[in-house]
């Protein structure tokens, strides 16, 4: 029985992942952390990680990258794996996360979905394919309460696009103070924020007289809730520390 700790239970993507985690007879939440320690399903809540004493297999947190450096304190305390869903992050708390896989097996991921990590191999074939004759555009729309703008996830496509281009891509996220020509070797970072929507990513790769994009759009939220369950049973089980994403998760499977 894999016992998991959910930090930001009482969220909407934590409400989804409670739901999950109740229908499968393998796993089971032992304990919820959130700011809101109010108790909505059959496991205890606590404001303060640190207030549990019981023991985790693995921590899942989709909380808010303010709890993030006690969280990971916690983990590290407890030698408990954690799963970090959560986007938004300064770089300061990136190489928080970075030092603590130097001591636990963390898993870090800016979107949990199979298909927008399948997404990023394509992305990746596509740019090294087309090279410096295509502009790169990227447009991602979430819901009104989304916090973080550009999306944990477009930042990822980009740096897939970036990281097989034969330049240095410089990432542009506003133009509307400029008054130029594109320049050749940038990548275009759009957000759009209005209504209901779960998630929406395109990439545009747009050379003379032809455009080629890929999209992916998440019907719902439990795409990320699924992804982010997988992740703590493939944590779970890696004794070694260190920094994991879900290429290691598809790979596993």
């Amino acid at each position: 029985m894999l016992k998991i700790a959910l930090s930001g239970c009482n969220g909407r993507m934590g409400r989804v992942i409670t739901d999950i985690c109740s229908k499968k007879e393998n796993m089971k939440i032992v304990a919820g952390f959130d700011v809101n320690a109010v108790k909505l399903s059959d496991f205890p809540v606590y404001a303060d990680p640190f207030e549990f004493s019981g023991a985790a297999d693995v921590v899942i947190d989709f909380s808010n990258p303010a709890s993030t450096s006690h969280l990971l304190e916690y983990c590290i305390q407890n030698r408990t794996p954690v799963v970090i869903c959560t986007t938004g992050h300064s770089p300061e708390q990136l190489a928080q996360i970075g030092a603590a896989a130097g001591k636990i097996p963390v898993f870090r991921s800016g979107n949990m979905s199979i298909g927008i990590n399948l997404m990023l191999d394509l992305l990746k074939k596509c740019a090294s394919v087309l090279g410096d004759g295509y502009d790169v555009e990227i447009v991602e729309a979430h819901h009104n309460q989304k916090l973080d703008a550009p999306s944990g996830t477009a930042l990822m496509l980009a740096d897939a696009v970036s990281s097989a281009l034969p330049y240095d891509a410089q990432y542009e996220y506003d133009r509307h103070e400029r008054r130029e020509k594109r320049p050749p070797h940038e990548i275009g970072i759009h957000s759009i924020r209005g209504g209901t929507i779960v998630g929406e990513h395109s990439v545009m790769f747009c050379g003379r007289d032809e455009v080629i994009e890929i999209k992916h759009s998440a019907h719902s939220r439990e795409v990320f809730a699924v992804g982010a369950v997988d992740a703590a049973a493939f944590l779970a089980a890696q004794t070694a520390p260190g920094l994991y994403d879900m290429s290691h998760v598809i790979a596993a499977k």
